[in-house]
């Protein structure tokens, strides 16, 4: 069998060499092929896949099918001015055979995650899914509905509770509860409880607050860029763009918004009856997210697992950047999940994809998804401990083999090879050990002496052309994008890099590496392309957050060169009492709780008044005038403080220097 293998491989390299003109013999450096070419290497990795797996198995399209009662009849959904962020047909590609330009399971994946509307789960439960990344939950309480998890913009939020209302009659929102301290389900809030003035009660999981903002406020910015190429947010929806997020559609182009918890559960099991239906919590903050929990409701024998089990291999570190993960403690956690409710589940529901029914089934799905999580942390950790590097265990760690078998364990988001560097980082930090990988050149500067070393620029894009040649696109990106970062092969290396990108992104199984190469490749043809998308640190986001966490966002806004000589300035916020001073020198801006004796300025306001004046509704003179601010001491520092504070763009560059 290997041997077959073996000569196979031969055969796919002989046969790839024909893919683009072999130009050694000349001075010239040929054209890349045009964007969609298709290599043979690319065919054969897919074809190779196609067969490995029972992609004809019709289990989750009949589950993900199961129940329909409804679609949303418009076209498109809509903001206030008119502008589409959800074109409701926008997926419809995504069916019959796989083309070369995708990886089959992904298309299976992208085909089932594209099934949108309103689905019974159980009488008393329904979802609303394929109208945004996440999946709306609604349980029908007493008064009115109790709704789980209301996706990431108001607007879809908003539609999906219209069609709940439309096909199983009109009921006030009783509760909303978040899952966890990602914006997919928290950002829609304000489309479920448009007029909310503290009257409905706001349940989420400990530490939600706190987490919600560190993690999508102070980093929001770099994260809100890598979202971009993570989720394919500039890139075309079809065969050769963007086809599936893998984890669910893709992301809505609207506003994010958030309504501070009423109610933080506390760690641990809490049983709690909410507008009549009894829910127990079991709080597993610090497994796919650093504030979570996962419920079960005896009176539809049914387990909620919000993100912590999903239809795929999930992320133990994002793409778009965050806090790494605990494998084993996810692990642990499904294992608590499967050992208390498993036995008395009939239904498993989550806050992605589709259920699954039949006690057994949900059993089974806990156990895989608990299994592949330990494998992973276990297969790393054991490899380190003989001497790997992460790059040499995420390469010599291979699939489990109930993983070819069952597709809820597939890379469609997450990825093993992406997953073993992340537990290797989770315990050893961001370097294999090796002293000459701990204090690299720069890229710019390393990318100048690679590209001396290979002798010049053209002998280097040589190198990467033979090696696209050969289907090794990986070499390919590696040398090439040295030419690149080194400005020295114009747009040609460009051209050459991007095909690279996107055999690459043909292959990828999971749907946010494919965006983010094919972001990456569109990125290096035609530059930077600057569309709306999703900000998850959106104004109304930074409203909600509590004061001294805005403040520390500010201090990583704030550039004190020119600052001079360093003072405090202290805030007095009126409505939440909550007195906050920060210290100003050439270099941070440091928060802390009370009164400065060395403030310059004592500051008396409320934060609706600061978040004017942060997001430049009102200037301060205004506000001034009005009474809603009021200095006490320098009141020229307040603008010193403010005018050091940067606004960075969103669109850098990523993929190029």
């Amino acid at each position: 069998m290997k041997r077959w293998l073996i000569l196979m491989g031969a055969w796919t390299l002989f046969a790839c060499t024909n893919d683009v003109p072999d130009n050694a013999a000349t001075d010239e450096i040929v054209a890349a092929p045009q964007p969609g070419h298709v290599t043979q290497t690319t065919r054969a990795a897919n074809l190779a896949l196609a067969k490995r797996l029972p992609l004809a198995d019709q289990s989750d399209f009949q589950d993900a099918s199961r129940g329909f009662l409804a679609a949303i009849e418009a076209s498109a959904i809509l903001n206030t001015d008119g502008e589409s962020v959800w074109d409701i047909g926008q997926y419809d590609f995504v069916n019959g055979p796989a083309p070369d330009t995708v990886n089959p399971s992904l298309w299976r994946q992208g085909e089932l995650v594209a099934k949108h509307g309103l689905f019974e789960v159980v009488p008393g439960i329904w979802q609303v899914r394929g109208y945004d990344l996440a999946v709306m939950t609604i349980i029908g309480g007493e008064t009115g509905w109790i709704v789980i998890d209301p996706l990431l913009n108001v607007e879809t939020a908003a539609a999906s509770l219209a069609l709940v209302n439309k096909t199983l009659g009109e009921r006030p929102v009783s509760a909303l509860i978040y899952t966890h301290s990602h914006p997919d389900h928290y950002g829609g809030a304000r489309g479920v409880l448009p007029n909310y003035k503290g009257n409905v009660p706001v349940i989420a999981p400990y530490n939600f607050t706190r987490e919600a903002a560190s993690e999508n406020v102070i980093a929001g910015n770099q994260m809100s860029r890598r979202v971009t190429l993570m989720f394919g947010s500039t890139l075309p929806l079809s065969a050769t763009g963007h086809v599936s997020a893998g984890l669910g559609p893709g992301l809505p182009s609207g506003r994010v918004s958030l309504i501070v918890p009423s109610e933080e559960l506390p760690k641990g099991l809490t049983n709690k009856v909410i507008d009549g239906v009894d829910f127990e919590f079991m709080d597993l903050g610090g497994t796919e997210a650093p504030s979570e929990f996962v419920f079960y409701l005896s009176k539809f024998r049914a387990l909620h697992t919000a993100e912590v089990v999903s239809g795929t291999l999930h992320n133990v570190l994002t793409m778009r950047g965050a806090k790494s993960r605990d494998a084993l403690a996810w692990s642990q956690g499904i294992d608590a999940m499967l050992e208390r409710y498993g036995h008395k589940s009939d239904v498993v529901l989550a806050s992605h994809h589709w259920p699954k029914w039949q006690t057994a089934r949900v059993q089974d799905h806990l156990r895989k998804q608990r299994d592949v999580y330990r494998y992973i942390h276990d297969a790393t950790i054991r490899a380190a401990n003989q001497g790997a590097s992460m790059f040499e265990a995420a390469e010599a760690i291979e699939e489990p083999d109930f993983m070819s078998q069952d597709f809820a364990t597939r890379g469609y988001y997450g990825t093993l090879n992406h997953n073993v560097k992340a537990v290797y980082q989770h315990y050893f930090g961001w370097w294999s050990g090796v002293p000459a990988q701990y204090h690299k050149l720069p890229p710019e500067r390393g990318a100048l002496k690679y590209v001396e070393a290979m002798g010049g620029s053209d002998a280097a894009m040589r190198v990467g052309i033979e090696a696209y040649q050969e289907g090794d696109f990986r070499w390919a990106s590696e040398v090439l994008n040295h030419v690149v970062f080194a400005k020295v092969g114009g747009q040609k290396a460009k051209n050459w890099l991007a095909a690279s990108y996107e055999q690459i992104a043909y292959q990828a199984e999971s749907g946010a590496w494919r965006s983010y190469f094919l972001t990456g490749a569109q990125e290096l043809r035609i530059g930077l392309v600057a569309k709306k998308f999703t900000n998850t640190a959106s104004k109304d986001v930074q409203n909600a957050v509590p004061t001294a966490t805005l403040l520390n966002l500010l201090a990583v806004q704030y550039n004190g060169q020119d600052i001079g000589e360093p003072f405090d300035l202290t805030f007095n916020f009126i409505d939440s009492e909550e007195v906050l001073t920060v210290e100003l020198t050439s270099s941070m801006a440091l928060v802390r709780s009370g009164k400065s004796a060395r403030s310059v300025a004592l500051i008396t306001l409320t934060r609706p008044a600061f978040d004017k004046l942060l997001s430049q509704q009102s200037d301060l003179n205004s506000l001034l005038t009005a009474g809603a601010i009021l200095i006490d001491g320098e009141a020229a520092s307040l603008m010193t403080y403010l005018s050091a504070l940067e606004k960075p763009s969103v669109w850098f560059n990523v993929v190029e220097p």
